[in-house]
Formats: C-alpha cells, structure tokens, sequence
C-alpha cells in the first residue's frame, strides 16, 4: 500500500529552456535524477554530498552543479548511483518529513500549488507508515494540510 503513495511523477529543474535535472522526494530522502552526457566514461561523473551543498560534474571540469541545498541532509546516508546513463543521486532528509519546494535552494521551486500537494502526499505516506494496516492511497485532504513533521505530536523515530 505504501507504494501507492509514492511520487507519481517526477518534477522538472529547468534552467535557460533546458533540463537541469528531474527530482522527486519522499518522507525521508529527496531524489535527483540527471541524465549524463553521452561519450563520457562512467570514473570520469563525480558527486560531492555535503550536509548543506552539492556538487556534481565531469572530473577536471568545472560543476555541472555546485549549489547550496534548500535543507540539510544526512552525509552518511546520502549516495549516489550512475545506472542507465542517469546519476541517481538520494539525499537523506536530516529532518523527516520536511516538505523541500525544490533540492537546490533558491532556484526552480515548486509553485505554492505543488508544494501543498506535496505536502499533503508526505502526510499520507507519515499516515500510511504509522498504521500499516490501512489504506490511504484515496484519502484527501480540504483546506490546509497540516506540517507532517508536526502534527499530533510529530513523526515516531522507532
């Protein structure tokens, strides 16, 4: 069931009229997805994870990515991957829950209206984690979501 409640679709980091990167994020974790150049050996990619920044490029090239994140991650838990000719990179939410407008801070947010269904998407998945018993893939939300790191106590850790 929880998997019903996962990203349906991935969101768009456009930049001057081109694909920067494709992201999506769950309770936990924020997922960049880029797709590589072609003709470039895969030893060449090469991803620094910080706990407030990131950067990505082509060994002996300037980034292709050197931003500030928009919220903290966990170092030790954050990875990436290259696999199909994509760099799969995860970030570990330091703060569970947290709803992230967009991976790099301050560039390519998602609108007020996307960040509310994202919000309330996070909130089913916390509802769905702590009671795995039921089904909340077709429950919704009127009104204001409520913050899912908050709310009626804030999110279990065991």
């Amino acid at each position: 069931m929880a998997e019903k409640l996962a990203p349906e679709k991935r969101h768009d980091f456009i930049h001057n009229g081109q694909k920067v990167f494709e992201w999506d994020q769950t309770l936990e974790e924020v997922n960049m997805y880029i797709t590589l150049p072609p003709n470039v050996p895969p030893k060449a990619f090469h991803c620094k994870i910080q706990s407030k920044h990131i950067e990505v490029g082509i060994k002996g090239n300037p980034p292709y990515l050197n931003h500030d994140l928009s919220a903290p991650v966990k170092t030790d838990c954050s990875f990436w991957t290259l696999e199909d000719d994509i760099m799969h990179i995860t970030l570990q939410k330091r703060e569970k829950g947290q709803t992230w407008a967009s991976p790099i801070l301050g560039q390519g947010q998602l609108d007020p209206y996307a960040t509310d269904l994202e919000q309330k998407r996070l909130m089913l998945q916390r509802f769905q984690e702590e009671n795995p018993g039921f089904d909340f893939s077709q429950a919704q939300f009127t009104g204001n979501c409520p913050d899912p790191r908050s709310f009626m106590g804030g999110i279990r850790s065991d």
